[in-house]
């Protein structure tokens, strides 16, 4: 009798998964491996390679399986959950929760005091940013999935963004003066969205509430509000209503320190004017 997916082993990746499946709708279907790799077009060894899970699909396979299977798309959406999974596992503990909440949130008010937020970055930017240590392979997963962050601030109905740096957050060279101008012109246009506000706190200040460091509040419309802090090695979300509250008055006290969103707006430009 053809396997079914309850009688292989539990798979422990997104790979395995797809492997798994592949294999018990060939059996289904009472297909050998190379009759199976000849209606599809490649070799026995390829398709068992990837039925073990010790060697990815590509895309085109996925669609191939769910032309030939009718699977209305089942397979490349496991495609897709590979690549999604594969960006995740790379990201520092604790991040992967953050992004997807980060998604669902209606509001999000972030702190930044050293880089510009991740949000917010250019591609080029974010690789500056991220490259220090890591392999390219990684570092062109991590960037990847900064990108795909920023799909939440061109939606339908994207969440409003209340986001204030610290000067030398906004005015730290990442990288070549072309990589500074396109990230300072990239902020002047989200600065212009009607959904996000971008306050500067001048280094003129001196002293003030944000110096003990970076955080973001996400705020939901039907769930409690949570905290995320980022650092060396990972990051927290937490949310107990308390410290989401301190974490909230904290930000009102930065905010009262920082520019007005209008001058804000004028220093972007003349930073970016003196690049």
């Amino acid at each position: 009798m053809p396997r079914r997916p309850r009688d292989i082993g539990v798979p422990s990746s997104p790979v395995e998964y797809f492997g798994a499946e592949l294999r018990a709708k060939r059996e289904l279907s009472n297909l050998s491996r190379p009759k199976l790799a000849e209606k599809l077009g490649y070799t026995p060894q390829r398709i068992g390679q990837i039925e073990s899970g010790g060697s990815p699909p590509s895309e085109d396979f996925a669609k191939d399986c769910d032309v030939f299977f009718k699977t209305d798309g089942t397979f490349h959406r496991l495609w897709q959950w590979i690549q999604d999974f594969g960006r995740l596992a790379v990201l520092p503990p604790g991040f992967p929760d953050f992004i997807s909440r980060e998604r669902e949130a209606e509001v999000i008010h972030v702190f930044e005091t050293m880089v510009i937020t991740g949000l917010f970055q250019t591609p080029e930017y974010a690789r500056e940013v991220l490259k220090l240590g890591k392999t390219p392979d990684v570092v062109d997963q991590l960037v990847t999935a900064r990108t795909e962050r920023r799909k939440i601030l061109d939606q339908e109905d994207p969440p409003h963004v209340f986001a204030i740096f610290d000067e030398g957050a906004i005015r730290r060279p990442i990288g070549n003066p072309e990589v500074m101008k396109e990230q300072i012109q990239h902020l002047i246009e989200l600065a212009e969205l009607p959904n996000i506000t971008i306050q500067i706190v001048p280094t003129a200040k001196g002293a003030y509430a944000g110096l003990p460091g970076a955080f973001t509040i996400l705020a939901f419309r039907d769930e409690p509000d949570a905290v995320f802090v980022d650092g060396h090695v990972g990051g927290q979300l937490v949310d107990p209503p308390a410290v989401v509250r301190k974490y909230g008055v904290r930000f009102d006290l930065i905010r009262a320190s920082a520019m007005s969103a209008e001058d804000s707006l004028n220093l972007l430009r003349t930073i970016l004017e003196s690049l």
